[in-house]
């Protein structure tokens, strides 16, 4: 089994990876197989499914398919040449994206919300076809979204035992376990993020990687500052304000005054993590990590790390992301890192667990200390369910994200104190957390139909 830290980490836009970047990227995916098919099209068509039909207009579904439909990819998208496209291709019913020419697609009839029917293979899926001049079906494909901005068809979901063992043979260290990644952690006598490392550089030489991983911060970086340095009102009909920006005013005029209670450093945390997730929710870009919907979990508590704990060091960043991504990779394979499919404790626990890994490790936590940070942070995201309101990622997904990042920090902090040694198994926790979102009702998995999401009125 072998994902990239740029798989865990990807740059995209808001305001959801399974929901706006997944659809986005299907697109593509779809006009590739398209143009390398003998079928002349005439049109297009979608239809969406699931989660993604039943919260698609709050999480800006329909507006990530057409763009996908038209050409556009999360990792170059712009926002006024979304704008203006959209406009476009609204007015004249039609797309054009590149090698293909223009194909008739009118979004009020060709872009279909199917509520009855959901997809087996998993809660996000959505159909893609192309047409012929007399509107019959000459080109089709099935993808399911399953969180992060990974996209499978029904194929390649099928494939993905197979292509996980033909993985593991060509990697040095191809852990599909905590358990495993411990047992080559004390053989080899590398920390985790040694041997992520060695795994990534199979694909890419250590430069191309260093730079990767550089931007990845960089990314984090500025979109916490943005949302630092941003007011207003977020769009979607909630009139929800941003926050992060006043609360951070507050806290630099508190800072040296002898005003600062030892607990704020919470809001610290908290703020740099509310900051991304109000880019997120206003459409902006970000890092997956592993989703848009926790992205601000991850950069809050690297940021805390930087900017508020003595001895820290830029250096150590990519040790930092490595262990976080080796973590994450864990729980994608073994569970699920997709709300629709486990809830936000898929999510929020997901990231928290990362992030509590990251800082261990650049505290001088060794790889047991690390995999401890990581199961307390997940063990108490258990049963979180997914229920934003009118399906947007905003309530209460914004002050969500604070509260992971705390989480994170007090886990790595507990298992910094002990020798690695803990009574439940990073391993068991994964698991746990995958049967608890089977279990969980289809309500409380972004579908917006129980908890807040129908007992907060949406306007």
């Amino acid at each position: 089994m072998f994902l990239s830290v740029f798989d865990m980490f990807k740059v995209g836009v808001g305001p959801s990876s399974s929901h706006t970047m997944g659809p986005m990227v299907a697109g593509g995916r779809f006009l590739d197989k398209l143009r390398a098919s003998p079928f002349k099209a005439h049109g297009l068509r979608a239809s969406l499914h699931g989660s993604l039909a039943f919260t698609g207009i709050g999480h800006a579904t329909d507006r990530a398919t057409i763009l996908g439909l038209a050409g556009f990819s999360p990792e170059s998208y712009d926002r006024e040449r979304a704008d203006a496209a959209l406009a476009e291709i609204r007015a004249r019913r039609q797309v054009a994206p590149e090698g293909l020419g223009a194909l008739r697609f009118d979004p009020a009839r060709d872009l279909v919300f199917d509520y009855d029917r959901p997809l087996p293979g998993h809660a996000n899926g959505m159909v893609l076809m192309a047409t012929d001049a007399q509107g019959d079906v000459v080109l089709q494909e099935t993808y399911y979204s399953i969180g992060g901005g990974f996209v499978v068809t029904e194929a390649e979901q099928r494939a993905g035992a197979q292509r996980d063992r033909q993985d593991a043979a060509s990697h040095p260290y191809p852990f599909d376990t905590a358990e495993a990644m411990l047992a080559m952690a004390a053989k080899s006598g590398r920390s985790i993020a040694g041997m992520k490392r060695q795994n990534e550089l199979v694909h890419r030489p250590a430069r191309e990687l260093d730079r990767g991983l550089e931007r990845i911060w960089e990314v984090m970086r500025a979109c916490i500052d943005r949302g630092l340095g941003t007011e207003g009102t977020l769009p979607g009909g909630l009139s929800v304000r941003r926050r992060a920006a006043a609360i951070h005013r507050q806290l630099l005029q508190e800072r040296g005054r002898n005003l600062a209670a030892p607990h704020m450093v919470n809001d610290w945390i908290s703020t740099y993590a509310m900051a991304v997730n109000e880019e997120n929710a206003a459409g902006g870009q970000v890092v997956t990590a592993p989703t848009n919907g926790a992205a601000g979990v991850v950069p809050a508590v690297l940021r805390y790390w930087l900017d508020h704990v003595p001895g820290a060091a830029r250096s150590k960043v990519p040790d930092f992301l490595l262990t976080a991504a080796a973590i994450g990779g864990l729980i994608k394979h073994n569970a699920s890192i997709s709300g629709a499919e486990a809830g936000c404790q898929a999510e929020i626990g997901s990231a928290a667990a990362m992030a509590a890994a990251g800082l261990t490790a650049v505290m001088g936590g060794n790889p047991r200390q690390v995999e401890n940070a990581a199961e307390i942070a997940l063990e108490h995201h258990l049963g979180l369910t997914c229920d934003p309101i009118k399906g947007l990622v905003q309530v209460p997904c914004i002050e969500r994200n604070g509260l992971g990042a705390i989480k994170a920090v007090s886990a790595a902090s507990l298992a910094l104190r002990g020798d690695g040694s803990h009574f439940v198994p990073l391993d068991a926790c994964i698991r746990t957390m995958f049967e608890t979102g089977r279990d969980m009702s289809e309500r409380y998995k972004e579908t917006s139909l129980g908890g807040l999401a129908v007992n907060v009125p949406n306007c």
